[in-house]
C-alpha cells in the first residue's frame, strides 16, 4: 500500500500550471498625455477654422458650393480607411483568439484526464482512509499511508479548482470572440453604408462641378484670384504658427511645472531618507549606551559577589582555625602553632561558586565611558537642477528635428511650375503642382505631426504638417485626407489621396515648403 500511494501521489505531483504576468503602465501614461496634446491643438485648429469661416462669410466663390460634397467625400474615405483597418485588427485579434481558445480547450482536456487518471488510479488501488486505518498495518506504515493520502486529498482539490479557472479562462475567450465577431458584423455593416454614401457624395459632386464648370472657369481666370489663395493661405500659416508657438510655450509650462514637482518629490523622499538614517543612528547609539550600561552593571555585580566571597571564605577560615585550636587547648593543653598553614589547619577553598545576593547598597561602580556618537548618515545629494527628468511624455507639436535635403517626392508625377517663375494664369509660383491620378496616395515627405486637415478655399482638401524647427510642409488639392489633427507621422506614412477639390480641372497634388512662414523653393529640398 505504501508503494501504491507514493505511485499516485507522483501522478498527482505531474501536472504544470500557467502563469500571467502583469505589463506596466508606462505606456498608458503617455498614450494619455499624447491624447491630452492632440485634443488641445484640435480645439485650437477648430477655432481657427471658425475665424477663417467668419473672415470669408461676405464673399463667396463658385467652387465654395462643393466644400461640403468634397469635405464629405474625404470624411468617408477617411472613414472608410479606418474601418477597413478596424476590420484587419478584428480579423487578426479573432484568430489569436481562436488560437488560444484551441490551446485553452488542450490544456482543459489534458486537466480532466490528469483527474480521471488520479481518480481511476485510487480506485484501483483501493487506496482511502477507512482501508488504511482497517488495514492492520504497523501504525508506523499506516500514519504515513493516511500521510499520503492527505496529500493525495489536497492535490485532487487543486487539480479540480484548476480545472474550474480552465473552465472560466476558456468562457472568458470565447466571449471575446464572440464580441470581436460582433465587432467585426458591424463594422461590415457600416462599410458598407459609407461606400454607399461615397458613391452618392461623388454623383452629387459631379453634377455640381458639371453645372459650376462655367463660373469656376471664369473665377479662375481672375488675374487677382491666386494672389488671394496665396494670402489666404499665407494667413493660414501665420495663425498655424502662432498656434503652435503656443501649444510649444504650453508644453514647456507643463513640463517646467512637472519638473519642479519631481525635484520637490526627490527633495522630500531625500529629506525622508536621511531623517529615516538620524532616527536609525539615534536609536543605535541608544542601544550601544544601554549595552553599554548593561555591561558595567554585570561587572559591578561581578565584582561584588567576588569579593563578598572572598569575605565569606575568610570568614570560614578564621572560625576553622579557633575550632582547631580551642580543640587542641581542650585536648592537650596550650599548643603553640606557628604556622596553620603548615600544620594543615586553613580549610580547602570551594571549588563551586556559590549564589551570592549582593548587599541592597553595593559600592559604587565607575562611571561607564560614554559611548561613541554614531557617525552622521550623509543625506542623499539633492538631484540637479539640470538633469532632465527620468518620466515619459508625449512630443509636444513643433518638437521635430526640421527638413533635411534630399527629401522623397510626396508624390510620383509631372512636376508643374518653377518657384519664383509667373504662372500662365497669374500670380505666382510658390509651390509646385505633381500631376497624378485620382487616388494615388500622398506620402508626407518627414516625420512630424498634422496641424490642419480641412477644406479651404482655393486649395480644396488641404492638409498641413509641422516637423519642428519652425518647417511646414503643405499638400492641396487632394480628394481624401487620411490624417486629423494631432496625428504623428513618419516619413513616407500615407497622408491624403490625389484629388482635383478646390476648383481644379485636372488631378494633381500641390506642394509647398514653408520655414518661418515664408514659401522656400521645393526643388532644393525634394530629391530629383
Amino acid at each position: 500500500m505504501c508503494r501504491t500511494a507514493g505511485l499516485l501521489l507522483a501522478v498527482i505531483l505531474a501536472g504544470g500550471a500557467l502563469s500571467a504576468g502583469a505589463a506596466p503602465n508606462d505606456l498608458a501614461g503617455r498614450q494619455s498625455d499624447a491624447e491630452k496634446q492632440q485634443a488641445a491643438l484640435r480645439d485650437r485648429i477648430e477655432n481657427l477654422q471658425k475665424e477663417i469661416d467668419d473672415r470669408e462669410a461676405a464673399r463667396k466663390e463658385a467652387a465654395d458650393a462643393l466644400k461640403q460634397s468634397e469635405s464629405a467625400i474625404s470624411r468617408i474615405n477617411l472613414r472608410l480607411r479606418e474601418l477597413s483597418e478596424a476590420n484587419r485588427q478584428a480579423q487578426t485579434d479573432l484568430a489569436g483568439l481562436e488560437k488560444q481558445i484551441d490551446a485553452q480547450q488542450a490544456v482543459l482536456a489534458k486537466r480532466r484526464t490528469e483527474l480521471a487518471e488520479q481518480l481511476r488510479t485510487q480506485y484501483t488501488s483501493g487506496l482511502s482512509p477507512w482501508t488504511a486505518l482497517l488495514s492492520g498495518d504497523d501504525p508506523q506504515v499506516l500514519g504515513r499511508n493516511l500521510g499520503y493520502l492527505d496529500y493525495v486529498s489536497q492535490a485532487r482539490a487543486a487539480a479540480v479548482q484548476a480545472l474550474r479557472a480552465d473552465i472560466d479562462r476558456l468562457a472568458a475567450l470565447q466571449e471575446r470572440a464572440d464580441a470581436r465577431r460582433a465587432e467585426i458584423e458591424k463594422v461590415v455593416a457600416e462599410t458598407s453604408e459609407q461606400k454607399t454614401a461615397l458613391v452618392g457624395q461623388q454623383k452629387e459632386r459631379a453634377t455640381l462641378l458639371a453645372r459650376l464648370e462655367g463660373q469656376i472657369a471664369a473665377q479662375r481666370a481672375e488675374a487677382n484670384k491666386l494672389g488671394r489663395d496665396d494670402q489666404r493661405l499665407s494667413r493660414l500659416i501665420t495663425d498655424l504658427d502662432a498656434a503652435i508657438a503656443k501649444q510649444i510655450e504650453e508644453a514647456r509650462k507643463a513640463e517646467e511645472a512637472r519638473r519642479k514637482a519631481e525635484e520637490a518629490r526627490k527633495l522630500e523622499e531625500a529629506r525622508r531618507a536621511a531623517e529615516d538614517a538620524r532616527k536609525k543612528a539615534e536609536a543605535e547609539r541608544r542601544a550601544e549606551e544601554a549595552r553599554k550600561k548593561a555591561d558595567a552593571d554585570r561587572k559591578v555585580a561581578s565584582d561584588n559577589a567576588r569579593r563578598e566571597r572572598d569575605a565569606r571564605d575568610a570568614r570560614e577560615a578564621a572560625q576553622a582555625r579557633e575550632q582547631v585550636e580551642a580543640a587542641s587547648r581542650q585536648n592537650r593543653g596550650p599548643v603553640a602553632v606557628a604556622d596553620p598553614d603548615a600544620a594543615g589547619l586553613r580549610p580547602a577553598e570551594q571549588r563551586q561558586s556559590r549564589l551570592v545576593v549582593p548587599d541592597e547598597t553595593p559600592p559604587a561602580a565607575k562611571p561607564a565611558e560614554p559611548p561613541q556618537q554614531a557617525e552622521p548618515v550623509p543625506e542623499k545629494a539633492a538631484p540637479s537642477r539640470s538633469e532632465p527628468p527620468q518620466t515619459a511624455r508625449a512630443a509636444p507639436v513643433g518638437g521635430g528635428n526640421g527638413l533635411r535635403h534630399g527629401l522623397a517626392m510626396p508624390v510620383r508625377g509631372q512636376v508643374q511650375g518653377r518657384f519664383g517663375v509667373d504662372r500662365p494664369d497669374g500670380g505666382v509660383w510658390r509651390g509646385v503642382v505633381l500631376r497624378a491620378p485620382e487616388g494615388t496616395p500622398v506620402k508626407v515627405v518627414a516625420p512630424g505631426t498634422v496641424v490642419y486637415a480641412d477644406w479651404l478655399r482655393g486649395f480644396g482638401n488641404l492638409i498641413i504638417v509641422d516637423h519642428g524647427q519652425q518647417y511646414l510642409t503643405v499638400y492641396a488639392y487632394n480628394q481624401s485626407l487620411l490624417k486629423r489633427v494631432g496625428d504623428s507621422v513618419t516619413g513616407g506614412d500615407t497622408i491624403a489621396t490625389v484629388g482635383a477639390t478646390g476648383g481644379q480641372v485636372e488631378s494633381g497634388l500641390y506642394f509647398e515648403i514653408r520655414h518661418r512662414g515664408a514659401p522656400v523653393d521645393p526643388a532644393q529640398w525634394l530629391a530629383q
